[in-house]
């Protein structure tokens, strides 16, 4: 199943134009290319140009009305780091470009095989003389810094002078909206050039610019290779450089430019020497033969994460969509994470949530366990400010991770429904735990995972005491962000009790085999007997009344928000009502209790789970792009596969259908997650026990089958479910232990596993 996006023929309207930016992006998790135009577009029209490098940032103001004890007075900000694709284009003198008049068979292709991005159209000149112009972008994943663009002019008829002009620009803005708390609101320069340069030898181009406060560098090199009929022309320097490259053209004749551009940033390298280390290391290969390691690269990722049903191609379409950009968006290098918008654009700032650990970081677990480890070593590279944002909120031990975040320090300005949301300790907790029970990595947990663990456990007993027997959280805000600072939010209690009895269970592991580390940690067994004391008297809401779970402690007790009664032009609600009027009404932004039903399944019987379900499903708006996916998993556990289908469909389609109307800003790379989730942990029902996988499989009327792959314990696993049968294979590695519908079974290379498709649940 050939895996690409094409669009065709598309009307040129500003917000089509900056919606395809988004999703023909470029990135590889170290930088990102939003898809705008080489030639750029008419002057009445708004672009979000942005090219960004992964972890590079800078601190702006963030202004509180009440500066306040410990209220973050400053923000780390994603930069749009450079523009390296402004290249204009020239026949006979006449600038060619996609808004020309005679431009026809106008087409982009994101070939997510090949991991490149495509545009084409033909051009015709008031003479009648045609030729077909095409751009071929890349960022490659084989060589981080790569960015590449290659140019082709074929002439159908048209004979005349040629012009292009290449230009590298040092500094860019970022983009602002005041009108979205999701996107900046004002403008500000972050970068200014220190250094500009053209070194005639290589035909380089290289500028160096400096950020304003958070004293990075980051350093753009350039340089082309151009067609025989094409000649170096003008060079032109300022704070930007430009070059020039003229010839002739003749009927049949096909001209090219190849362009080349590096990024290279001061957090992870040194600039001078990397500069030339990585322009040596470019051109030992041909543009050809970088495509060809692109290529083979997306090969061994597609083999992994391949996931597909059959009975819906616009699904399949999302699906390849999705997991492509999951891969394009993530850190690989421990320095960096997954933005909330990938490298696509700079909605949400360029920070860093718990959407990560909870939301992506399962597809990785189970695809790419590599990727995954990288992930939980950025959190342990900034574990020593989440230290110190614990003891800015007054907590005497143990860390606090931050909410919103580049480099580890705070970025969020409205703490009720930020800083507040102490759960991302207990989400960070829960990804560790799940990665070591699919892995096996004992090294991870060891350099990594185990401090995570403990320095967060520490603040659990910190921030929570004892109410009479029961261990109590309070003042604090769960993941529905319309219901903040409670007493006892249900899933953050949950997911702490979870991590303490987890960290209770691996201390002897963690003992014995780094007996040093748990001594410099400074860790005694009266500690963990503390926890352990903690997670069995941690309180858990409940209404006898309604036998069904308690969100917090007073969610049950406020008026119910209509919600069904406002009108649609009202919603997201975030956008048209007062935070405190949302807080005083039970109306859910998205899955909180229902999240943890999925997260934590064994913790709850099937009848309290279907009261529970029904009660907050009635609650919730899904104003978040979160929300949709979770609450399609626990459909299907409660055996409402259809009503799954129905909030599957809803929320995998988000940025190819831009139903949520922001997709220009960026992609959902969270709600990308959520669809393997949806898919994989929903219909599949695959769970992540202990010392075996377990899968529950339902799939809706509209699907004839699904088909995807997962790492286990270093194993390459297959599985393909239709209506019929659910088949097992083994495509490499050791065997593995699968619970099929609570039947036992080992997959193994010599033993393929089939078992009948329960058609009633």
């Amino acid at each position: 199943m050939s895996k690409q996006m094409i669009k065709k023929d598309f009307p040129l309207t500003n917000e089509e134009l900056r919606l395809q930016e988004t999703l023909f992006h470029t990135a590889n998790g170290y930088i990102g290319v939003r898809g705008n135009f080489e030639e750029g577009y008419p002057m009445d029209y708004i672009s979000s140009r942005g090219q960004y490098i992964n972890g590079v940032y800078d601190v702006a103001e963030m202004k509180q009305a009440e500066q306040l004890y410990g209220f973050p007075n400053k923000k780390e900000v994603i930069l749009n780091v450079a523009d390296t694709q402004s290249v204009h284009l020239y026949l006979d003198g006449e600038e060619v470009t996609a808004f020309s008049q005679g431009v026809r068979e106008m087409c982009r292709v994101l070939d997510m095989e090949k991991g490149t991005a495509s545009r084409q159209f033909i051009w015709k000149n008031e003479q009648g003389k045609e030729v077909t112009v095409s751009y071929r972008r890349m960022t490659s994943f084989v060589l981080l810094p790569l960015f590449t663009i290659e140019i082709k002019i074929t002439s159908h008829d048209f004979e005349g002078t040629l012009s292009i002009v290449s230009e590298h620009h040092g500094t860019a803005h970022n983009f602002v909206n005041p009108d979205d708390p999701r996107m900046a609101a004002e403008t500000e320069d972050y970068l200014s050039v220190a250094e500009t340069i053209y070194e005639e030898e290589q035909a380089v181009s290289k500028i160096t610019a400096v950020t304003k406060t958070s004293n990075l560098a980051v350093q753009t090199l350039v340089f082309h290779e151009a067609s025989p009929q094409l000649e170096l022309g003008a060079v032109e320097e300022s704070e930007s450089i430009s070059v020039v490259y003229d010839g002739q053209i003749k009927s049949g004749e096909t001209a090219s430019i190849i362009k080349y551009s590096l990024f290279i940033d001061s957090r992870r390298y040194e600039l001078e020497k990397a500069g030339a280390d990585l322009l040596a290391k470019v051109r030992e290969k041909t543009l050809m033969e970088w495509y060809r390691v692109q290529e083979e690269y997306l090969q061994k990722f597609w083999q992994r994460a391949e996931l597909s049903v059959g009975g819906d191609p616009l699904l399949n379409e999302s699906l390849n969509y999705s997991l492509y950009s999951l891969i394009q968006s993530a850190g690989k290098d421990g320095i960096s994470n997954i933005a909330a918008k990938g490298l696509s654009g700079e909605g949400y700032e360029g920070h860093y949530f718990w959407d990560t650990e909870i939301y992506m970081m399962p597809f990785f677990t189970l695809t790419y366990p590599e990727i995954a480890s990288k992930l939980i070593e950025f959190r342990y590279m900034i574990l020593d400010k989440a230290r110190e944002n614990a003891r800015t909120l007054g907590h005497k031990q143990g860390a606090l991770f931050p909410w919103r975040t580049i480099s580890g320090t705070e970025s969020s300005g409205y703490y009720p429904s930020g800083t507040a949301q102490y759960h991302i300790n207990s989400d960070i907790a829960y990804s560790i735990i799940q990665y070591y029970h699919a892995t096996g990595d004992i090294d991870c947990l060891l350099n990594y995972g185990g401090e995570i663990l403990i320095e967060t456990s520490r603040l659990w007993l910190d921030v929570g005491h004892y109410e009479g027997t029961r261990f109590v959280l309070n003042c604090m805000t769960g993941p529905d962000e319309y219901t903040c600072v409670v007493n006892n939010n249900y899933y953050t209690n949950q997911s702490v009790q979870y991590q303490l009895r987890w960290l209770v269970k691996l201390y002897p592991l963690l003992k014995e085999k780094n007996a040093l580390f748990i001594e410099q940690l400074g860790v005694t067994d009266e500690e963990m007997t503390a926890y352990q004391a903690a997670a069995d008297a941690m309180y858990l809401p409940y209404s006898d009344e309604l036998q069904i779970h308690a969100q917090d402690d007073s969610f049950l007790e406020k008026p119910i928000l209509p919600i069904e009664e406002l009108p649609k032009e009202k919603f997201p609600l975030l956008l048209h009502y007062h935070p405190l009027y949302l807080y005083r009404h039970q109306v859910c932004k998205q899955a909180d209790l229902v999240l943890a039903y999925f997260l934590h399944d064994q913790a709850f019987d099937e009848e309290a789970l279907k009261r529970g379900y029904a009660y907050y499903e009635k609650r919730t708006t899904h104003d978040s792009s979160l929300s949709s996916c979770i609450f399609s998993i626990v459909a299907n556990q409660i055996g409402e596969v259809e009503k799954a289908y129905h909030y599957f469909d809803e929320s995998s389609k988000i940025d190819i259908t831009n139903s949520h109307h922001n997709t220009q800003d960026g992609i959902h790379a969270a709600n990308m997650g959520g669809t393997y989730l949806g898919l994989v942990f929903g219909f599949a029902g695959l769970r992540i026990r202990e010392d075996f996988l377990e899968l529950t499989p339902r799939l809706p009327e509209k699907w004839s089958n699904c088909h995807f792959s997962v790492m286990y314990q270093g194993s390459l696993l297959h599985i393909t479910i239709d209506k019929e049968r659910i088949c097992l294979s083994l495509e490499e590695g050791a065997a593995v232990d699968v619970t099929v519908y609570g039947q036992q079974g080992i997959v193994s290379s010599e033993n393929e596993w089939e078992i009948p498709y329960r058609k009633e649940q």
